[in-house]
């Protein structure tokens, strides 16, 4: 007969068999982590990589390489994973909680997390009929086939080296009726030598819903220039994507209305000329709310001499009961970050864009997901902060005061605003819709 010692053994050996029963009969994660199947391109990589990646990376866009076949991806695999784990791709650059901007290119933790799993388990193919659909783009537009498209009237020659001003190119739209554009965008002709391209039109006074106060601008019957009516239409910078609307709201260019090119251009070492465009959609019905656009910027800023971290400030005030709908920071090689927030006029603050990591190579129009309301009286602040130190590897040189200028080894301090205004009706007076 087995011992006393032999039976408590056997007991508690028993007692840990249930015990470890019950605990693999409650875990729903055990059997799933036992039968990990390793991610496939075809099956769970292609999916994330159409979706993030694809509109820059395909041929003509502005990435360096296309990533839209296992062959394209393959190789870069393990620059994938690195780019992935560090946050640097896909390019984002504001520490907003996940949702409060609707073109956030973020990849969640778990997107993230097969990405690591394919590239460890040696980045497996999969099976062609996994794959899913490539994603539609029509050719050379991300917006779609425009309804119209404006190009410069003639091809602008870019010599091979040098300092080029910024060049103006005006050009009719030819339009015989006030179009209401859903989307817009602007389209270089050659991207090597287009650094920046802001649309202007013209016929159409800038909205007064926002008035700058820091530092003042000039007003009616103030000294300084006096605005003129020409107003600012579409933006395109390294990064930046075509603007489409929401549903129920347009942005108006007027019957007989002019556009300008304004365009920042940069030799290469190579003559090459350029014949740039803009694009637009136009909106199927008459809109609810017209989009405006307006900027606010400090051109006061003085950068001292070997500075790593000067903040300068700036701040536009509303007139209106309006809601915002997107913001555009702009700086060059010494920003660094910025932070936005807006002082409502009862005096509580609300921080509304957070840009720790600021990145003069991807510029972005932060989108709000939901528009943001800024009552009559409210004040939206910014601080840019620069660092014109020999620390910044990208100073162009950290022994020069720097002061506001146009050309990259100078620095701005500009600020790129949409709203919408509450108690507006779109007026349609030449309307053919």
């Amino acid at each position: 007969m087995p011992g006393k010692n032999s039976v408590v053994r056997n007991i508690n050996l028993l007692r840990f068999l249930e015990c470890g029963s019950l605990i693999l009969a409650a875990s729903p994660l055990l059997p799933a982590q036992s039968k990990a199947v390793t991610p496939t391109f075809a099956k769970d990589i292609a999916p994330i990589v159409y979706q993030h990646c694809a509109s820059c990376h395909r041929a003509g866009e502005i990435a360096p390489m296309s990533l839209l076949s296992y062959e394209e991806v393959r190789p870069w695999a393990a620059s994938i994973r690195e780019k992935v784990s560090t946050g640097v791709m896909p390019p984002w650059h504001s520490a907003a909680p996940r949702g409060q901007f609707s073109n956030d290119r973020r990849l969640t933790d778990s997107e993230k997390e097969l990405i690591m799993r394919w590239v460890a388990a040696g980045s497996p193919k999969g099976y062609v009929k996994d794959l899913p659909p490539l994603p539609a783009f029509t050719e050379n537009w991300e917006i779609g086939t425009p309804d119209a498209v404006i190009t410069m009237p003639e091809p602008y020659n870019v010599p091979a080296n040098g300092v080029i001003d910024y060049q103006n190119f005006t050009v009719p739209t030819n339009f015989r009726e006030d179009k209401w554009v859903q989307a817009i965008e602007v389209r270089p002709g050659t991207r090597s030598v287009v650094h920046h391209i802001l649309v202007f039109v013209s016929g159409k006074p800038p909205h007064e819903a926002y008035i700058q106060t820091t530092p003042p601008r000039p007003r009616r019957g103030q000294s300084g220039t006096a605005k003129t009516a020409e107003t600012l239409l579409a933006t395109t910078a390294p990064g930046t994507n075509a603007m489409v609307f929401q549903p129920g709201t347009a942005m108006r260019v007027p019957a007989g209305a002019s556009v300008r090119f304004q365009i920042h251009y940069t030799t290469n070492g190579k003559a090459i000329s350029d014949r740039s465009s803009v694009g637009m959609i136009f909106a199927k019905q008459p809109p609810e709310k017209e989009m405006h656009t307006s900027a606010f910027f400090n051109p006061l800023l003085v950068l001292p001499a070997g500075a790593a971290d000067v903040a300068v400030p700036s701040a536009i005030q509303c007139d209106e009961d309006v809601h915002l709908t997107a913001i555009f920071p702009h700086t060059h090689l010494r920003g660094k970050s910025w932070d936005y927030k807006i002082v409502y006029p009862d005096g509580h603050t609300e921080t509304v864009l957070p840009v720790p990591h600021y990145d003069f190579n991807w510029q972005t129009y932060y989108i709000f997901a939901a528009p943001l309301a800024a009552p009559k009286g409210s004040k939206l602040e910014a601080v840019a902060h620069y660092d014109n130190s020999p620390n910044n590897k990208a100073n162009p040189d950290p022994t020069k005061e720097v002061h506001w200028g146009e050309q990259t080894w100078d620095e701005m301090q500009y600020t790129g605003i949409n709203y919408t205004v509450d108690d507006e009706s779109p007026k349609q007076p030449n309307s053919d819709y």
